[in-house]
């Protein structure tokens, strides 16, 4: 068991020969998104954040089994998840991707450019809890990976733009085993996902499932 417990890293809580094997056997990483991934590493700060190889082919699975017309994502960082879940849009659908991050915002266009989705694609730079409500759209698929805090209000505001049997995905809400240690007084974090995990597994509007990957992906379909 300590062996075992030993080789868990603070991001993945499977043992990371395990975690290699999955990667090794599932579908590869597209060319441009390696490309993105590998220049995200070594140009941008906190490079962790970035979903990819394995999260991204979830994300993009999980997108063409709903094939959205509309997606909505909440925290952009450098593109590589808007990418992802775009691979299941329909042939007119449209993604709005959302980030306050405006040295992003380049880095982003460039990669959606060079990409098959660029006409589908749409930022937005701002605070999403004051951009959501001027998208006069409603989600058939909503990927929420922005400022913990905010993430009940993210919920909030997205639930009555939901169309019937829309998907949440919710990342980070494991955030690295924090949920099951005690809170620190000034961990603002901890104790939002610690809410928001509650409020999905709670509210009558979603039946929700938490999946282990990463740092916990939460999988949240609208009645």
């Amino acid at each position: 068991m300590f062996n075992f417990v030993k080789k868990i890293s603070k991001m993945h809580f499977l043992p990371e020969d395990i975690d290699d094997y999955i990667v090794a056997h599932s579908q590869k990483e597209p060319e441009l998104l390696s490309k993105l991934n590998r220049e995200t590493n070594q140009k941008v700060m906190q490079p962790r954040m970035l979903s990819g190889h394995y999260q991204g082919r979830v994300l993009s699975m999980l997108s063409k089994l709903k094939s959205p017309e509309t997606i909505l994502e909440i925290g952009t960082y450098t593109g590589y998840s808007a990418l992802c879940l775009a691979e299941g849009l329909t042939k007119n659908g449209k993604l709005h991707t959302i980030d306050v991050n405006e040295e992003l915002f380049d880095f982003q266009k460039k990669y959606f450019d060079l990409s098959d989705y660029s006409s589908q694609i749409e930022q937005y730079l701002g605070d999403a809890t004051e951009i959501i409500p001027e998208i006069d759209s409603n989600f058939d698929l909503v990927f929420i990976d922005a400022d913990k805090p905010n993430y009940p209000k993210y919920f909030e505001l997205i639930i009555e733009k939901m169309n019937s049997g829309g998907i949440i995905l919710s990342d980070n809400v494991l955030w690295s085993g924090k949920v099951i240690e005690k809170i620190k007084k000034d961990d603002e974090s901890t104790q939002a996902l610690l809410e928001y995990n509650k409020l999905l597994n709670e509210d009558p509007r979603v039946e929700t499932v938490i999946l282990p990957i990463r740092d916990g992906l939460t999988l949240t379909r609208v009645l």
